[in-house]
């Protein structure tokens, strides 16, 4: 080997090492997160599902919903004590329903929409996902059920929000405008929306608002001073099998009813939708999702965090399992991650068990 060619070698050789590990040097500033997490298992999910949603109230998680067999919802509701690592299960939801939004306030849980399973003769498990109107107020204390006001549309795979005492639901999936469906189905047009529909708990009523410019479903939201962020999400259909995953953020001021206030959100690092999310010490956190194309079947680990003040992400370790459909919420200090399903959604084999009841947890150290 000629002296000038190993020369060469070297300096190629030097440059490559730059390039890779310049960039993860880069990425680690840019991303300083990543190296700060501390996770922690808890008390194994009793009830093992996809398509689960959690909230935390008075210091507790609830994790309800549940796809159930072929799309026919559980609507179970099963409440968290850290305290005693425990978990209790409560009245389930008096309709049930996968894909609902939750909100809590003042220590109650409120829940709107979603999907019921549409019947289809001669084919078991129907197929199809009808969108309800239902809105329900859940009382952790009496373990208690109360119908309120339904939403002025039908429609599932929504996000909520409260601010001010008021519940903002918006987005979500419906049947394609114009036909006579009644469901969305993997296989007929569906329509994703923008709607943005208030609900006021004082007054048990419901007011329309500025709808959200990206119309989309399966979407992750979080507030912060005062104004809503709504993240990724898909596009059209709520199945993702035929729909197209995002990366949009979008900000809403409920005070002024505008979207897009403080100009341009910079986007979530992964795109995806239908995974868990939560708001913790003015970040929002997006866990896990899913995907699919003509080669990929998948769930996704991937855990970032936004912060809206400084318009910036945090690329943070990823949750220890892949899952989409996983239950989220902060209780303190920590974020917890809840079942779920540890590949994309539409995947089912008798072989092999993919829904999982791992409960992951993220200390969140102090800034």
């Amino acid at each position: 080997m000629s002296s000038a060619y190993r020369w060469i070698h070297g300096v190629t050789a030097a440059l490559l090492f730059v390039a890779v590990f310049g960039t993860a040097v880069q990425m680690r500033a840019q991303f300083p997160g990543v190296s700060r997490a501390n996770w922690t298992k808890a008390a194994i999910f009793p009830e093992p599902e996809e398509e689960l949603y959690g909230v935390a109230a008075n210091g507790k998680m609830y994790v309800m919903g549940g796809y159930g067999e072929n799309g026919d919802p559980i609507g179970m509701l099963w409440e968290y004590d850290p305290g005693t690592d425990k978990w209790t299960k409560k009245k389930s939801m008096p309709v049930r329903a996968h894909h609902a939004a939750l909100a809590q306030y003042h220590g109650k849980i409120y829940v709107f929409g979603g999907y019921k399973l549409l019947p289809v003769p001669g084919r078991p498990g129907g197929g199809g996902w009808e969108p309800i109107d239902n809105a329900w107020e859940y009382d952790p204390a009496n373990d208690s059920w109360k119908a309120l006001a339904p939403l002025p549309g039908k429609r599932g795979s929504p996000v909520a929000e409260e601010v001010g005492g008021k519940i903002y639901v918006i987005g979500g999936a419906i049947p394609e405008p114009g036909t006579k469906e009644v469901a969305v189905f993997p296989t007929r047009a569906a329509r994703s929306v923008g709607t943005n529909e208030a609900y006021d708990i004082a007054t048990n009523t419901w007011e329309t608002r500025s709808p959200m410019p990206t119309a989309r479903n399966h979407a992750f939201a979080g507030t912060v001073n005062g104004k809503i962020y709504v993240i990724g999400g898909r596009l059209t259909s709520p199945f993702i099998t035929v729909a197209s995953n995002l990366d949009v953020v979008e900000e809403y001021d409920p005070a002024t009813n505008t979207w897009g206030g403080s100009g341009a959100r910079t986007p979530m690092p992964t795109p995806r939708s239908g995974g868990g999310w939560t708001t913790l010490n003015g970040k929002i956190y997006v866990a896990g999702g899913e995907i699919q194309t003509r080669q990929m079947l998948a769930a996704f680990r991937a855990l970032e965090a936004y912060d809206p003040v400084t318009n910036s992400w945090e690329v943070l370790q990823s949750i220890p399992l892949p899952r989409h459909g996983v239950a989220t919420a902060a209780l303190g200090n920590k974020i917890h991650f809840v079942s779920g399903k540890i590949s994309s959604g539409g995947y089912g084999d008798p072989g092999v068990e993919l829904k999982t009841g791992s409960h992951d947890v993220l200390e969140i150290p102090a800034n």
